[in-house]
């Protein structure tokens, strides 16, 4: 029968699912008697007779203790899980995926940390609960940062960890147990000290190599320090990565950071072409010059032999002079006369033995001239 707040047959106002209350009597507690009294009566109805049979009630009871025993005796291990058992408070042991027994609470506990599922930690982000799947609420108090060069720069970075599956090397103890006892608010911690060793190691770089291609060496090196610190308070925490999502510089002045660093690109575009360009032209000089040397070389030594031939040549005439001195200049005279006049077109006649030449006039090729 539903519960209906208002007036209805005998009722009085305020009264309860069992009738209780009336009158002036709406916050009274109710009578615990009377609801045990109805509860009976209604169990009658449906099983009429003096009583309850007594082999059916004592079924019911092994029954119920069965299920309670069940429940008080086990506990179920999910296949991403680690059950982690606590005997009177202290870690007592672990247990794999399964179905396990135990005894009942207070003398065993237990704890179930999905040890296989990677957490996500954000910091300067949080997910928006208004705004729909992948909205993102910004939270410059985390991600305003200050660089190496005294600039203000904007760090939004995730961190991907998981509980430690193995034993911590230093002290022997499960990656899980760790994790549980020693310290609190694993999540907050891991938070805190992201932040803290992303402060550390941006406060160390300046601000141009942080835009471009120092990211990676950055996210390596918040790697490894968040693993550090996080093993020396013996968190059982491994950290798998840690990913740079946004670095930028302040919304204020934004655009005034992508003026400078447009700037820098074109600067470095024409530093560029003019280094390829002077490595296409620096060869060419110097193949020019080398061509240029070698040629000269070659001039030089054909000069030298030539001098050296005619001083051989002239050494060899000399010899042959210093024998015969008057018919060796007779000799260089005429090859001289001849060399000199050989190309001319002119014919000299002596006059002792010229009369007898009969003069020839080429009419023919003195009209063809003109």
């Amino acid at each position: 029968m539903p519960w209906n707040n208002q007036n209805s047959g005998g009722r009085g106002v305020g009264g309860g699912p069992w009738g209780q209350g009336g009158g002036g009597g709406g916050n009274q507690p109710p009578d615990l008697d009377d609801i045990l009294k109805r509860g009976q009566d209604r169990l009658k109805q449906v099983m009429p007779g003096p009583g309850l049979p007594t082999p059916l009630f004592a079924l019911l009871g092994l029954l119920g203790m069965a299920v309670l025993g069940f429940y008080a005796f086990t506990f179920q291990v999910k296949p991403d899980e680690q059950g982690v058992v606590l005997r009177f408070g202290q870690f007592a042991r672990t247990e794999p995926p399964g179905l396990h027994l135990r005894w009942p609470y207070p003398i065993e506990e237990v704890r179930l940390p999905r040890v296989l599922q990677q957490r996500i930690t954000q910091v300067g982000t949080r997910p928006a609960i208004r705004g729909g799947a992948g909205a993102v609420r910004d939270h410059p108090e985390e991600s305003l940062m200050l660089t190496g060069d005294e600039n203000i720069v904007d760090v939004n970075f995730t961190v991907y960890w998981r509980i430690r599956p193995d034993r911590d090397p230093k002290t022997g103890k499960l990656g899980v147990e760790q994790y549980l006892f020693n310290i609190e608010a694993p999540e907050n911690t891991v938070t805190e000290v992201a932040e803290s060793v992303m402060r550390e190691v941006v406060g160390k770089t300046e601000l141009q190599p942080m835009l471009t291609e120092a990211r990676q060496k950055i996210e390596q090196e918040v790697q490894r320090l968040i693993q550090g610190v996080l093993d020396s308070y013996g968190s059982g925490i491994r950290v798998d990565q840690v990913q740079l999502q946004k670095v930028d510089p302040p919304n204020e002045v934004i655009e005034s950071f992508r003026n400078v660093q447009a700037a820098r690109q074109d600067r470095d575009r024409l530093q560029n072409e003019a280094q390829a360009y002077a490595n296409q032209k620096v060869p060419e000089a110097r193949g020019a010059a080398e061509r240029i040397l070698l040629e000269a070389e070659g001039y030089k030594q054909q000069t030298v032999a030539e001098a050296l031939g005619q001083t051989s040549r002239f050494l060899k005439v000399y010899e042959e002079y210093k024998k015969a001195p008057e018919v060796t200049r007779r000799r260089m005279y005429l090859e001289t006369m001849e060399r000199v006049m050989g190309g001319a077109d002119k014919i000299i006649l002596d006059n002792k033995n010229g009369q007898g030449v009969v003069p020839y006039l080429p009419l023919d090729q003195l009209q063809q001239k003109k």
